[in-house]
């Protein structure tokens, strides 16, 4: 799960651990070199490895990054960004209650500011998200299972026993249920209220992993919130990294560790995601791209700890954001009066506890826990957990259930506990010296964290506690330094407002100059209006009022997408992205060729077995979907059934076995046509698009090499944007590649002198040798890349024609709460009078 936040948890004080380990390795020979899980859940990374090796190159290619390196930070969250447009926003959520209590407090605030807010995760947090006065949709999962799992397996890579019990297969069927439980989140009606509702944004926690795929398809932004690092930097490793000595250069070893991790992560996920990408009309992710794309893609962030404790590093752009923790509004409670009678008895004891964490031998850890407490000589509070810790009854031990840490917190003197980001937040707010004893995942980072502030001591890892060890650490948590510590860093977290400066953070990042309506400035644009002089954005109330006054028909809309997401497997010289383009084609005709094989054998294999449960076949994730259009393969079977029944006669006059026969033969004689249509359609468009557009595009990127960045225009969605990019890349590559051989010599002449001018005849010899050849493959391989995605698109509709229903059932809900008022009707009439008439076009877009 996510690093199980447990912000400012009281009651449901829950673990922080690491991403579900959804990930099912494929090269075990690589992954071993590469990385090691431990039993703790932490990857110990070989940074010698060739994955690391490799990554570590990146840096040195990413000439971007190099020549214009990000800005010098500064806080911008307290210039508080306007935002006039009421959204539907859908919060995607995967972990346990702790990562979800953050986004409800998160969720309230965004009510204030007139958004429609929905949290789609696990259906067991119905009734807690519904209490808080926000909407909720159910994904599936189960939380509880995925912690279990977790216990067993704490890492990304399971053990062999689990792999024998086909444990893996279970979790990974779980994901793709949540994949899609994600995607219906964003288009489907309120399950209880059936209200419609469609998302205008998508916010998110990294691991529920549908956000960027969800944001692809319906063209919204997506923001990522999160409660560790998620962004590579070189300030610190992964929070589940343990770099091994390396003579790698300690800053690039941090960077190299997040792509190791994601890569890790990306070699069982991948084909899950992909699968259930083709099922809501997106393409499959290149291996070479999946592990990196929200940080391809720029895709804002918003860590939520405070940066008085871990500050933003550096080398993080703009577009991600260190706002602090999220804290609940105040609460209300009433301590039983056994805990009040024991915390006026004497001085304010030491909490001690360790959340949800069950442990396999509680009585040792108990024992441990009350030894180190009465060698302290201090008093303390034990919550008793998951685990039920209870030991012998003792004067100056109180045994505690639930009690929200917020009230709880202000009446210690320190707290000692797993590391949960929520209660390390909630403790250090009170000033209270904390010492960690982390059991898996990124707990050891935020122990670390509080080392390095001084806020309490080193973590003792769970599986080497003694109670030498705690009460050593319970005895520093008591000295002045740590409550100085502790203290300065409460000071500072005091004036921080988490959730409003993420708030900020969110509307900051929105796209509004492209979400706005035409006609309605306050409302959020969903439509493009095709007939008007020029595109004509309009938001849903909008376009359903004129379509009830006949001013427009919607056959002539379109999805307006304010933020487009194009997925580009981006090449970084020829010859490696001919080599990848190459091995793509040759795996996919591969695969082609053994579905032709397999796949009838699957249909014989069926045919004599026990036809499951109609109830258990509807029940499949991509089953749903289906509904919504029917698949080529059933369409498939579909046409050779009836080609048999033209051509047998009455299926009355054939024997039940002979019909079946029939059937299945057809069926097999299908699949195997099927299959030969996938091995040619993946030669012809590897040969004739794919290869040369890698060879195009890694061309056009050589020059990059040496500090040039190439030209950017817009992105290939279709055949028209095709014929432009390649007319625009064939004129500015003949033109800049013929010149830069007199022009590149100048220039460097100019700034370094007689050694410029050399270098600058070197840079105009490479410019002369790839821009041309990329202008003349390329005027040929975009339009053809052009071409295939309008193919494509006409294909994958299914997707398209269920979002286009939703904004006009929503659109229809929101015209009729709308209620517009007759100044208002007459504003956007004549509005879209003048935008559709030249002579009185005036844009009323900001």
């Amino acid at each position: 799960m996510g690093s199980t936040t447990d912000s400012g948890a009281g009651t449901e004080d829950t673990r922080s651990t690491a991403p579900p380990p959804y990930s099912l390795v494929a090269d075990n020979g690589l992954i071993e070199e590469s990385g090691d899980v431990q039993a703790n859940g932490r990857i110990d990374i070989n940074l010698d490895s060739k994955i690391a090796r490799t990554l570590a190159k990146i840096i040195d290619l990413q000439q971007e990054d190099i020549h214009n390196p990000p800005p010098e930070y500064i806080d911008d969250l307290n210039n508080v960004t306007t935002c006039d447009l009421n959204l539907n926003i859908v919060i995607q959520i995967v972990g346990s209650r702790g990562d979800v209590q953050p986004f409800i407090a998160l969720g309230n605030a965004l009510q204030k500011h007139g958004h429609r807010v929905r949290i789609a995760t696990h259906d067991v947090f119905a009734d807690f998200v519904r209490k808080s006065g926000l909407e909720f949709y159910p994904i599936g999962g189960n939380p509880a299972e995925l912690m279990a799992y977790m216990v067993k397996n704490p890492g990304l890579i399971p053990q062999m026993k689990t792999l024998r019990d086909g444990e893996v297969q279970r979790k990974q069927a779980m994901v793709a249920t949540m994949l899609d439980g994600c995607w219906r989140s964003c288009i489907q009606d309120d399950p209880l209220t059936h209200e419609p509702f469609i998302a205008d944004a998508i916010i998110a926690n990294p691991p529920s992993f549908a956000h960027v795929h969800c944001a692809q398809a319906l063209g919204i932004p997506v923001h990522l919130m999160f409660t560790m690092p998620w962004s590579s930097t070189k300030a610190f490793p992964h929070p589940l990294a343990n770099l091994n000595p390396s003579s790698m250069d300690p800053r690039t070893a941090n960077w190299v560790s997040y792509g190791v991790v994601e890569w890790l992560t990306w070699q069982g996920l991948g084909d899950v995601i992909n699968k259930w990408r083709t099922s809501i009309d997106l393409e499959p992710i290149p291996a070479t791209v999946g592990p990196s794309l929200p940080e391809a893609l720029k895709v804002p962030h918003t860590y939520c700890w405070s940066p008085a404790l871990v500050p933003k590093p550096k080398d993080w752009p703009a577009h991600i954001d260190v706002c602090g923790f999220f804290f609940r509004d105040s609460l209300t409670y009433s301590p039983p009066s056994e805990l009040t009678a024991f915390l006026q008895a004497g001085s304010p004891p030491v909490y001690i506890g360790f959340g949800s964490i069950v442990v396999e031998n509680p009585r040792k850890l108990i024992d441990t826990v009350v030894i180190a407490v009465v060698r302290s000589g201090v008093r303390a509070i034990i919550s008793k957990g998951w685990s039920r810790l209870v030991g012998s009854p003792n004067p100056n031990i109180y045994y505690i259930d639930d009690c929200p840490h917020e009230w709880l917190f202000q009446h210690v003197a320190a707290v000692v506990h797993h590391g949960g980001a929520g209660t390390t937040a909630c403790g250090l707010k009170n000033g209270k010296p904390t010492a960690i004893v982390p059991f898996f995942g990124d707990q050891p980072f935020w122990g670390n964290m509080i080392f390095r502030a001084g806020a309490g001591p080193k973590p003792i890892p769970y599986a080497s506690l003694n109670f030498q060890q705690l009460s050593a650490a319970i005895e520093f948590c008591l000295t002045p330094q740590a409550r100085e510590a502790a203290h300065k860093i409460s000071l500072k977290m005091r004036t921080e407002t988490g959730v409003e400066n993420a708030v900020e953070s969110f509307h900051r990042n929105l796209p509004m100059d492209k979400m706005r309506c035409a006609l309605i400035p306050t409302q959020v644009a969903t439509w493009k209006y095709k007939k008007s002089k020029r595109p004509l954005s309009l938001s849903r109330a909008a376009a359903q009022f004129l379509i009830e006054h006949q001013k427009i028909d919607e056959k002539h809309l379109d999805l307006h997408h304010p933020n487009p997401i194009v997925i580009e497997n981006r090449r970084w010289d020829p010859i490696s992205g001919i080599i990848s383009a190459a091995t793509t084609t040759g795996s996919s005709m591969l695969h082609s060729t053994a579905d032709m094989i397999y796949d009838p054998y699957k249909h014989y294999k069926r045919s004599r077995s026990p036809r499951p449960p109609a109830e258990i076949i509807n029940n499949t994730p991509y089953a749903r979907n289906v509904a919504d259009g029917e698949s080529s393969s059933s369409s498939m079977q579909l046409a050779g059934q009836e080609l048999l029944e033209n051509r047998s006669g009455p299926t009355d006059a054939l024997s039940p076995r002979d019909q079946n026969g029939f059937l299945v033969a057809g069926n097999m004689l299908g699949a195997t046509i099927k299959g030969f249509g996938k091995f040619t359609g993946s030669y012809f468009k590897g040969v004739v698009v794919d290869i040369p557009h890698a060879a195009a595009e890694g061309f056009r990127q050589v020059p990059r090499l040496y500090g040039e960045t190439p030209k950017e225009y817009d992105a290939i969605q279709d055949w028209k944007s095709g014929a432009i990019f390649g007319g625009r890349n064939f004129f500015d590559g003949m033109a800049d590649g013929f010149t830069g051989i007199f022009t590149q010599p100048v220039n460097g002449a100019k700034e370094e002198g007689a050694l410029g001018a050399v270098k600058g005849f070197a840079k105009g010899t490479i410019g002369l040798a790839t821009k041309v050849p990329s202008a003349g493959i390329g005027l040929v391989a975009y339009p053809f890349q052009g071409i295939t995605k309008s193919i494509e698109a006409a294909f994958r509709s299914n997707s398209r024609k269920a979002i286009a229903r939703a904004q006009l059932k929503c659109g229809y809900y929101e015209s009729a709460r709308l209620d517009m008022d007759v100044e208002l009707r007459d504003k956007v009439l004549q509005s879209f009078d003048a935008f559709s008439f030249p002579s009185g076009y005036v844009s009323r877009a900001p």
